[in-house]
Formats: structure tokens, C-alpha cells, sequence
């Protein structure tokens, strides 16, 4: 006999919904920041420890540099493959085999390993790496709409710069009291206790059958992470642009002929410069090249990443509220990154031609603290440009693309010091400030994603 209670079942709270959804969402950002912490103090260990390294294995600078570069010889390829490949599974395991990949990587160096276990660990350690940020950025973004991407974005880059902020003191501590080696070890223990915690607290964002690009104006309707009172009203790239339901998937060639996508990614190419040359050469720039203390540079190095946190945050900050008063992402985003990017190739410039002292410090912190901003309007814009379904693999081109900077720049800074001395340092500033105006006048003039939101669509 048929059931015949129509008794209706009770309905979801949806303020319970929503909370969990926040919470859930804000988790994962969280554990992502630890992500891209623990990511880039992996990077830093060779540049904290240079001079130790060169002397103890017998290394010019140019034998360094390309040490530190053979890290980015599989990184841009990794990264496009593996943005690609977080389109088609599930960014939960991709993230907790590339932390334990790190940590695995880390060990022949931590165990008494020469030159060419330097070099391979470097190999296979940028391999795993590679799609670390775009990867980390596709999982958070995709837990929130694109009015209110803009500060989970910039959270998962300033875990870069924590990454740099804390290591650069603990672990210039460690390698002055237990050795270069040491360090190693401490990073890969690091890494395995972050792929736990992800193991038991890390989410993908559930599908929905009705979310065929994540980021439109209907997310800013019915998502559970935002609140009602705080919904911008869609703007015309919503409403028609990429992430429009109707709209077919626009191929990756398309994508990547956008003025925003070439824009975004000069721009963001001259950001990663200045990240390698950061990681890798600042300290011993500070040290060999100004005369500053171990502890000194280690103060110094932390200081411009502190400052690079900052400009993330206030860029994100700046661009949320430009949003929410209606201008434009080309102004908001764009613009504005490529203004950050501008003022920094002033201060490298000028940093080019000045000696120790408090002003150098001071340059140092402006030419090499406020470029990274550019990193999260790189990612934003491109965001807000392609559907979800297309956006991991477009952001792991983009990737792929700028760090290409890391292969070049620690070889080539490298090959300045062994050719120059210590005025070779003076080169490579100089260098870096004309990438850095090159990516800022590309960001200022290219930017403009609703625009080719709207362009794709057609």
C-alpha cells in the first residue's frame, strides 16, 4: 500500500546553512595560507643559507644562481599541467601530494647530500611546487563570489610572504646555531604536519548543478556565504561575461589572447622577478654586497616580505571597496596593480644608485615589498574573467608563464657577481626596475575584465 503521510519533512535552516558554509569556506582559506607559508619557506632555505652552501660545497655564484634555477626548470610545466588537471580532479588530493612531495624532497639535503643531490632535490622539489598557488587560489575562489574574492585571494599570497616573514628569522637562527642542513629537516617536518591537517580538515567546495562557472551574479544571490545585506548588484561582466550560465565554455586560446590574461601575466611576470630575486640574492646582496650581519639581513629580508603582506592586503582592501562603489575592474584592479608596479621600479631605480644606510633599507622595502600586490590582481582579474570550468588551467598558464622569471633571474644575477662583483648586484636592481615599469605600464593599458568578459562571451 502506498505511503500516504504528505507529512512535509522540515527544511534546511538556511542561516545554519550559512554559517556552515562560511566557516567551511574560511577553514579551508586558512589552511591554504598555512599552505603557501610552508611553500615558500621551502624556497628560502637556499637563499638564507647561500653563503654557507657556496662555501661548504664549493659553488661560484653563477654555480648557485643555476643551483636556485634548476628549482623553476619543471616548475612553469608542473604549473600548467597541474592547473589543467585541478579542472578534472579534485584540488583536495592535488594539494595533499604536492605537501608531501615537499617534504620527501627536502631529506637528501637534510642527510648529508652533495651538488648533484642540490640540484635534483631542487628539480623534483619545483616539480611538486609548481601548481602549488594556482591550485591553492582555484580551491579558495571557489568557495566564495567574485565581489568577494578579492580578500581570500590576497590571504593565500600573503601566506607567501608569512612563509618568508617567519622562516627568514627561524631558520637563519636554526642554520647559525644547528647548520644548513638542519634547516632542510625543519621544513620537511613542517610539511608533513600541514598535510595532516589537510587530510582532516581540507574541502573542495561541493558542486551544484546550477553553478557552471562559480563567480556570476547568481552566486552573489544564492551562495550561503554571503549575506543579503551585502550583495553588490551584478555588473555587466556578470550578467553577460564568461561566467554567464548560457555561455559555452570559451577555449584556452581565447582566453589566453585577452588583454587582461597578456596584462595580467607581463605584469605579474615582473612581481615573480622580484619574488626569485628576493628568496634567492637579497640576502646575500645585503650581506656581501652592503655589509649588513647575518641577523641584520635576516631582519631586513623579513621586513620586505612584511611590507609585501601589507601592500596584499591594502590592495585587496582598496579594490573591495572600488567594487562596491561601482568602478570598474579595470580601474580596481588593473590600474591599481599597475600603479603599485610603477612605484616600485621608482624605488629599485633609485635603490640602483645609493649605498648602506637607512634610505637603502627603505628603497629595499618599496622596489621589492610593493610589487607583490600584483599577484593577487593577476589572479582576480583573470578569475573574474574565465568560468570556473576553465579556470584552473587558464590560472596555471598564467603561472606557468611568469615563473619563467625564477628560471632566468637567480642565473642570471648569478653570472652579474661573477662577471661584476659586487656592482653586478647593482645591475640586476637596475634590471628589475625595467621589468617592473614594463608590467606596470601592461597592467595599467591591458587590464580590463569585463571587457573581455563580454568579448569571450560572443
Amino acid at each position: 500500500m502506498p505511503n500516504t503521510d504528505l507529512t512535509l519533512a522540515p527544511l534546511a535552516d538556511p542561516v545554519a546553512a550559512s554559517r556552515s558554509h562560511r566557516r567551511r569556506a574560511w577553514t579551508v582559506t586558512g589552511l591554504l595560507v598555512a599552505f603557501m607559508m610552508v611553500n615558500f619557506a621551502d624556497k628560502s632555505v637556499l637563499g638564507l643559507a647561500a653563503d654557507r652552501i657556496r662555501h661548504d660545497l664549493g659553488l661560484s655564484a653563477t654555480g648557485f644562481g643555476l643551483a636556485n634555477s634548476a628549482f623553476f626548470l619543471l616548475f612553469s610545466l608542473s604549473g600548467a599541467l597541474g592547473g589543467l588537471l585541478a579542472d578534472r580532479v579534485r584540488p583536495r588530493w592535488l594539494l595533499l601530494g604536492m605537501a608531501v612531495a615537499w617534504s620527501l624532497t627536502q631529506t637528501p639535503m637534510a642527510l648529508g647530500g652533495g651538488v648533484a643531490a642540490l640540484v635534483v632535490s631542487r628539480i623534483v622539489l619545483g616539480a611538486a611546487e609548481g601548481p602549488a598557488f594556482p591550485v591553492a587560489q582555484h580551491t579558495a575562489l571557489a568557495w566564495f563570489p567574485d565581489h568577494r574574492r578579492n580578500l581570500p585571494g590576497a590571504l593565500i599570497s600573503v601566506g607567501v610572504t608569512l612563509g618568508v616573514v617567519l622562516a627568514a628569522p627561524g631558520l637563519t637562527w636554526v642554520i647559525e646555531h644547528h647548520g644548513w642542513r638542519a634547516a632542510f629537516a625543519v621544513v620537511a617536518v613542517v610539511g608533513v604536519v600541514w598535510a595532516a591537517a589537510w587530510a582532516a580538515l581540507g574541502k573542495d567546495r561541493p558542486a551544484r548543478a546550477d553553478d557552471p562557472a562559480g563567480g556570476s551574479a547568481r552566486d552573489s544571490a544564492d551562495d550561503p556565504v554571503n549575506d543579503s545585506a551585502d550583495v553588490a548588484a551584478p555588473r555587466p561582466a556578470e550578467l553577460h561575461g564568461a561566467d554567464a550560465a548560457t555561455s559555452p565554455a570559451p577555449s584556452y586560446r581565447r582566453i589566453l589572447a585577452t588583454r587582461t590574461w597578456i596584462g595580467a601575466t607581463v605584469g605579474y611576470f615582473g612581481t615573480y622577478w622580484m619574488i626569485a630575486l628576493s628568496l634567492v640574492w637579497v640576502p646575500s646582496y645585503l650581506k656581501d654586497g652592503l655589509g649588513y650581519s647575518a641577523s641584520a639581513s635576516a631582519a631586513v629580508v623579513a621586513g620586505i616580505w612584511a611590507v609585501n603582506g601589507v601592500a596584499l592586503l591594502a590592495q585587496a582592501a582598496a579594490t573591495g571597496w572600488l567594487l562596491r562603489r561601482g568602478v570598474g575592474s579595470r580601474w580596481a584592479r588593473g590600474r591599481l596593480g599597475g600603479i603599485t608596479l610603477l612605484v616600485s621600479a621608482a624605488g629599485c631605480g633609485v635603490l640602483s644608485q645609493t649605498g648602506r644606510g637607512p634610505l637603502t633599507v627603505l628603497l629595499l622595502l618599496v622596489g621589492f615589498g610593493l610589487s607583490g600586490a600584483m599577484s593577487t590582481v593577476a589572479v582576480t582579474s583573470v578569475a573574474e574573467l574565465v568560468p570556473q570550468r576553465r579556470r584552473g588551467g587558464a590560472l596555471g598558464l598564467m603561472n606557468a608563464a611568469v615563473t619563467l622569471a625564477g628560471l632566468v633571474a637567480p642565473a642570471l644575477t648569478g653570472y652579474l657577481i661573477d662577471l661584476r662583483g659586487g656592482a653586478g648586484y647593482g645591475n640586476a636592481v637596475v634590471l628589475a626596475a625595467v621589468l617592473l615599469a614594463v608590467g606596470g605600464v601592461a597592467a595599467v593599458a591591458l587590464i580590463d575584465p569585463a571587457a573581455d568578459a563580454r568579448r569571450l562571451a560572443r
